[in-house]
C-alpha cells in the first residue's frame, strides 16, 4: 500500500491566525494585523542574500513586529490589552532578540507604516525607549539579586530544580515590594540611579524585618555594615557606603516605601526604637520604622500572594512583565543587556561581548579599592565594574563635585563675560534657563497639551527635572569658564566676544552638559539624540564640542569619557551624514562641487530655531523675552554671520544658496589633512563661526574649511582603527594600508558616497574591492561574518543601505538595498579609479611571496604611523600575543626591583598544549627579537578602552588560553 503523502504545512497566514487566537486578540485588532501582514510579508519574510537569519527566525520576528504595530498603533485605541511581553512569549522570543531586529524591519516597511499610521508611527511605537527600559530593569534586577545574596541566605529561586529548601522567598517579596513602589511612583524610576535607590531602600527594609537567622553575616565585625554610632550600626549609612547612594535620597525613598506599605497593607509604621526584636539588636534605630506583621511566619505568605496579585495586573506597568526580570525568562542575559545583542540565526559567544564599548567597563575592567589591613595579608579588594556600579560612581561624582558648585557663574566667569564688547552675563543665564527647560520640562502635560509616555520628557516629576537642570547648569558654567580661560591664552584669539556671543556654541555646551547628566542617571525617558531634538541642534554641531568638553573638564569620570567617546563615534559614523545635518551647510562652502548633489538630495539643515521659538514650544515665560514667538525670526547672536549663513533665516531657497556657491570662484581645493590635525590648533570661534566667514587665524580659507578638515581627520582616524581591526579578523593584515588608502581617496574625492550612509558600509566595500583586484580568497560572506563580531555592528548596516533614485515623474525617491547590491550598483562605478591601480601590484607573484616571507617572530610595522600604538601591544605577526604594562596601582603592590618591568600578558598560547613557562619563554624571545625594536612608549590616552577590547578579545585570541592571563617580568625592558 502506497504511503500517504504528508499533509502540507499550514501557510504563513494560517499560523498567524492561530497565534492571534492563542493571544486572545479581538476581531478588530486581528483583522488589522492580518491586513498589515499581507502588505509587509513579502519584505519581512524574504531571507536576505547576505548575513541573514533563518526563515523560521524571520517568521517569528515578522509576526511579533506586525502584532506589536497593530496592537500599539490601533489596538490600544480600541482597548486591546495584549502586551509586548505576551506577544514575545507567544512568538518564543526574548526581549533582546526582538529589539535588535526592529530597526531593520521598520526600515524595510517604513513607507507602508507611514501610509497606514502617519509619519509619527515610530514615535508611537516607543521601541527605543522600551529597549532602554528593559536593559535598565535587567541591570537593576541583577544588582538586587547580587546584593540580596550578599546579605541573606540564598532564596529558593536560586536553588537547583528539585532541591528542597526552607528559606522563605524573601527575595521575591523584596522585588515585588520594589515593583509596588514603582507602580506608585513611576516618575522616580525612569532612570537607573533612582531604581537603585529604591532597591537599596527595599534592602534596608528587609534587613529590619527578615529574621536574623537568615542573614549571611553577624552584626559584630560585619563587612557589610561598617558605619557605627554610639547606639549601634547605622544601617542607612552603611548601605549608602556600600552602594554609593545618597543618604538624603535613600531616606526619602524609604519614606515613600513606608507610605506605600501603609496604604497597600493597611499597616501602621512604628518607630523601630519601640520594637524590641532580635532583628534590631545592636542596630541604631534612630529614624528607622518597622511594621508588625509584615514578614512574620503567620502573615508572610499572605502578604507575598497579595503583592504577587498586584504584579499580575495587566494595567499597571504597560508592555512589560516585570516579574520575569528576577528570573531570566524573556530577559536579556548579562552579556547582552545594556546595549548588547545576539544575531539570530548565528551563534555569538559570551566572550564577544567583551569587545563592545558599552560593555568593556562592566565586563573587563575592575576597580581596585583601598588595600586591606596587613593582618589580612594586604590583598586588594577588586570590585567588578557593572552598569550599576558605573552609574552610582558617576552619580557620586555629580553629587560631590558638581552639585557643590554655585548655581550661577563664578566671579571669574562673570568677569570674562562682562569684559566682552557688551556685557553677556544676562544673555548666558537666560539662555541656560530656556534651553534646559526645553530639555527638562517642568510644566505639566496638561499645560503643554501633550500626553505622558515613555518618549515624553515631562513624565519626569518636577523635583527630579529641577535637580537635573541644576546639575546641568552648574556643569555648563564650570566647563564654559575652563574653555574661556584656555581660549584667552590662545595667541590666535584677541577677543572672546565672537565665541561667547555665538548661539550655537553655547547650545552645544549646554546640550553636552545635559547629556552627561542624563547619561549619569541612565534615564530611559530622554535617550540620545533627544537632547539634540530639544535644543534644535544637529549631530554635526555636537561633534564640534565633545573633544573640547573632555579636555577642559579634568574631573570627568572615565565612564562619562567613554560615553562621550561612544557618542562621538555614533556622530562620526552615521548621524552627521544624515539628512538635515549642518555638515552639509559647511560642505557646500568648503566643497562647492558637492553643492548640486546636496541640493538634489535635499540634505541641507533647517535654520536653528531661535530662543523665543524654544520658549513658545514649552509655553513658559522668561523675563526679558517674549512669551510668544515673534513673527520674524530673531537673528542669532552670531555677530560674524552673513545673510547666507545656515545659522540665520534667509528668504532665499536652498537652491539659490547652492547655485550662488557654484557661481562664486571655488576656494583652493583642500585635500584631506593628515590625522595629526587637532581641533586644539584652531580657536573655537573658527569651529563655530558661520561657514562662509573667513578663518580668523589667517589665510584665504573659510571657517567651513576648518570644520570640514577637522571632521574628516576624525573620520579617517576612526576608519583606520576599524579597517585595521577588520583586516586582522579576516587575516589579511597586509592589505590594511591599501584598504585605508582607498577609503581616504573616496572620502576626499567621492564624498557624496557617504551621504545618508554609514562609514562602515564604505569600509566593507573597500575591503571587498581590494580583495577582488588583488585576487584574494575573501568572499563578502566571510567579510560580513567577521564584521558581525565588531562591537558597532548592526544588521541594518549591511542589509539596508540607502540608494537614491528618481521615478518616471522625476520625483526623488529612496530605496534600501543590501551591501552586495550597493557594491555593484553604486560603489564600483564611484570607486573604480581608486581600485584599478592595485590590480597589477596586488596580483604579482613576487608581492605574494614577500608578504608570506616575513620573519614569523617579528611584529609587522604599523601602516598608520600617525596613529598611537595601542595597549595591549601585539608583539607577534603570526601569533596573537599582546603585552601591556601593569597599572601603577598594581605595580605599587608588587615589590619589584627597579631594574625589572612587570607586564600583563593576555592571549592565546604560542603552541597547543604547551606549558605556561614555555609560552613565556617563547614570548620573551619574540619581545627580544633584534630585527626591529618595538617602541618603548605605549600610549594609553589616545585610544579608548573599547578599541583595546576589540583588538584583544576577539574569538581566536580568547578561547585557547584564558589561563595565560599572567604576570611576567622582562630582564631587558629597554628592548621592549
Amino acid at each position: 500500500m502506497a504511503a500517504q503523502p504528508q499533509p502540507a504545512p499550514p501557510a504563513v497566514e494560517a499560523r498567524f491566525v492561530d497565534l492571534c487566537k492563542e493571544l486572545g486578540l479581538g476581531e478588530g485588532v486581528s483583522g488589522e494585523a492580518a491586513a498589515l501582514l499581507d502588505e509587509v510579508k513579502a519584505a519581512l519574510l524574504a531571507v536576505p542574500s547576505v548575513g541573514g537569519r533563518s526563515a523560521k527566525d524571520a517568521e517569528k520576528l515578522c509576526f511579533a513586529f506586525v502584532l506589536y504595530c497593530a496592537v500599539k498603533l490601533k489596538g490600544r485605541k480600541e482597548g486591546s490589552g495584549v502586551r509586548l511581553c505576551e506577544i514575545l512569549k507567544g512568538c518564543k522570543l526574548k526581549y533582546d532578540d526582538f529589539f535588535k531586529e526592529m530597526q531593520q524591519l521598520g526600515l524595510k516597511i517604513e513607507k507602508i507604516l507611514e501610509s497606514r499610521y502617519g509619519q509619527d508611527w515610530e514615535g508611537q511605537l516607543e521601541l527605543k525607549q522600551l529597549e532602554g527600559l528593559v536593559n535598565l530593569l535587567a541591570d537593576a534586577s541583577r544588582f538586587y539579586r547580587k546584593a540580596y545574596n550578599e546579605l541573606f541566605s540564598n532564596a529558593s529561586t536560586d536553588q537547583e530544580p528539585g532541591l528542597a529548601t526552607n528559606t522563605p522567598d524573601y527575595i521575591l517579596f523584596g522585588w515585588y515590594l520594589f515593583l509596588m513602589l514603582r507602580s506608585r511612583s513611576p516618575e522616580l524610576f525612569k532612570d537607573l540611579v533612582s531604581c537603585i535607590h529604591g532597591l537599596v531602600a527595599v534592602l534596608a527594609i528587609l534587613l529590619i524585618h527578615v529574621p536574623a537567622k537568615f542573614r549571611c553575616f553577624t552584626i559584630e565585625g560585619s563587612s557589610h555594615l561598617i558605619k557605627q554610632t554610639e547606639k549601634g550600626v547605622d544601617i542607612v549609612a552603611s548601605l549608602c557606603h556600600n552602594y554609593h547612594t545618597s543618604e538624603e535620597r535613600l531616606k526619602e525613598m524609604m519614606g515613600k516605601s513606608h507610605k506605600a506599605i501603609e496604604d497597600f497593607f493597611g499597616m501602621k509604621a512604628l518607630s523601630a526604637s519601640k520594637c524590641k526584636t532580635e532583628n534590631l539588636d545592636k542596630i541604631d534605630t534612630d529614624g528607622l520604622m518597622c511594621f508588625k506583621g509584615l514578614i512574620d511566619e503567620e502573615s508572610f505568605q499572605r502578604n507575598l500572594e497579595k503583592l504577587e496579585k498586584l504584579c499580575n495586573s495587566n494595567s499597571w506597568e504597560g508592555e512589560l512583565d516585570l516579574k520575569l526580570f528576577l528570573s531570566n525568562d524573556y530577559v536579556p542575559s548579562a552579556e547582552n543587556a545594556s546595549g548588547g545583542s545576539t544575531n539570530l540565526g548565528c551563534s555569538k559567544r559570551a566572550f564577544e561581548t567583551l569587545a563592545s564599548p558599552t560593555k568593556t567597563i562592566k565586563n573587563m575592567l575592575t576597580v581596585p579599592c583601598s588595600p586591606s589591613s596587613p593582618a589580612s595579608g594586604g590583598s586588594v579588594k577588586i570590585v567588578q565594574m557593572t552598569p550599576v556600579t558605573s552609574a552610582m560612581t558617576t552619580a557620586k561624582w555629580l553629587r560631590e563635585v558638581i552639585s557643590s558648585l554655585p548655581d550661577k557663574p563664578s566671579s571669574k566667569l562673570q568677569q570674562l563675560l562682562s569684559s566682552c564688547d557688551r556685557d553677556l552675563i544676562n544673555d548666558v543665564t537666560k539662555r541656560v534657563s530656556i534651553v534646559l527647560e526645553a530639555i527638562f520640562p517642568t510644566k505639566s502635560s496638561a499645560d503643554r497639551g501633550g500626553s505622558i509616555g515613555l518618549n515624553c520628557a515631562n513624565a519626569f516629576d518636577i523635583p527630579w527635572a529641577e535637580a537635573r537642570k541644576m546639575e546641568a547648569s552648574k556643569l555648563y558654567y564650570r566647563v564654559l569658564e575652563a574653555i574661556c580661560r584656555a581660549e584667552s591664552q590662545n595667541s590666535s584669539v584677541n577677543n572672546l566676544t565672537p565665541l561667547l556671543s555665538n548661539e550655537r556654541f553655547h547650545r552645544c555646551l549646554i546640550a553636552c552638559s545635559a547629556e552627561l547628566v542624563l547619561a549619569t542617571h541612565k534615564t530611559v525617558i530622554m535617550m540620545f539624540p533627544a537632547v539634540l531634538e530639544s535644543t534644535g541642534l544637529t549631530a554635526f554641531d555636537l561633534s564640534k564640542i565633545i573633544e573640547n568638553f573632555v579636555r577642559h573638564e579634568e574631573t570627568l569620570p572615565r565612564e562619562l569619557k567613554r560615553h562621550l567617546n561612544s557618542l562621538e563615534e555614533q556622530l562620526l559614523e552615521s548621524m552627521a551624514w544624515e539628512k538635515g545635518s549642518s555638515l552639509y551647510n559647511s560642505l557646500i562652502v568648503a566643497r562647492p562641487s558637492l553643492a548640486s548633489e546636496i541640493n538634489r538630495l535635499g540634505l541641507l539643515a533647517e535654520p536653528m530655531p531661535s530662543l523665543d521659538e524654544l520658549v513658545a514650544r514649552q509655553n513658559f515665560h522668561v523675563e526679558g523675552l517674549p512669551a510668544t514667538p515673534s513673527k520674524k525670526r530673531a537673528a542669532a547672536p552670531d555677530d560674524n554671520t552673513d545673510p547666507r549663513s545656515p545659522k540665520r533665516l534667509c528668504n532665499e531657497s536652498r537652491n539659490t544658496i547652492a547655485e550662488r556657491n557654484l557661481q562664486t570662484p571655488p576656494p583652493k581645493q583642500s585635500h584631506i589633512v593628515s590625522t595629526n590635525l587637532k581641533a586644539k590648533c584652531q580657536p573655537l570661534q573658527s569651529t563655530f563661526a558661520s561657514p562662509t566667514v573667513s578663518n580668523p587665524v589667517g589665510g584665504n580659507d573659510k571657517c567651513a574649511d576648518v570644520t570640514v578638515q577637522i571632521f574628516f581627520s576624525k573620520i579617517l582616524k576612526l576608519a583606520a582603527i576599524r579597517i585595521r581591526n577588520l583586516c586582522e579578523r579576516v587575516q589579511y593584515v597586509e592589505q590594511t594600508e591599501r584598504v585605508y588608502n582607498v577609503f581616504k581617496q573616496i572620502l576626499d574625492q567621492r564624498t557624496a558616497l557617504f551621504f545618508n550612509r554609514h562609514i562602515d558600509q564604505v569600509i566593507l566595500c573597500c575591503l571587498y574591492g581590494i580583495a577582488k583586484v588583488c585576487q584574494l580568497d575573501l568572499p563578502f560572506r566571510e567579510i560580513l561574518s567577521n564584521y558581525k563580531r565588531e562591537p558597532q555592528c548592526k544588521p541594518e548596516v549591511f542589509l539596508s543601505i540607502y540608494v537614491g533614485s528618481r521615478n518616471r515623474n522625476g520625483v526623488l525617491g529612496s530605496r534600501h538595498v543590501d551591501i552586495i547590491t550597493f557594491y555593484n550598483e553604486v560603489f564600483v562605478p564611484a570607486a573604480k579609479p581608486f581600485l584599478v591601480p592595485f590590480i597589477t601590484s596586488g596580483s604579482r607573484p613576487e608581492d605574494k611571496k614577500n608578504a608570506s616571507s616575513q620573519i614569523s617572530g617579528s611584529p609587522k610595522p604599523s601602516p598608520f604611523p600617525n596613529l598611537p600604538d595601542m595597549s595591549p601591544k601585539k608583539v607577534s605577526s603570526s601569533h596573537n600575543v599582546y603585552v601591556s604594562p601593569l597599572r601603577q596601582t598594581k605595580m605599587d603592590l608588587l615589590l619589584s626591583p627597579s631594574s625589572r618591568s612587570f607586564y600583563a600578558c593576555i592571549g592565546e598560547g604560542t603552541h597547543a598544549y604547551q606549558s605556561p613557562s614555555k609560552d613565556l619563554a617563547a614570548i620573551n624571545s619574540r619581545l627580544n627579537y633584534n630585527g626591529r625594536r618595538i617602541n618603548t612608549r605605549i600610549n594609553f590616552d589616545m585610544v579608548s578602552d573599547s578599541v583595546v577590547a576589540v583588538s584583544v578579545y576577539s574569538p581566536c585570541r580568547v578561547l585557547a588560553h584564558l589561563e595565560a592571563h599572567v604576570l611576567m617580568y622582562i630582564t631587558h625592558p629597554s628592548r621592549v
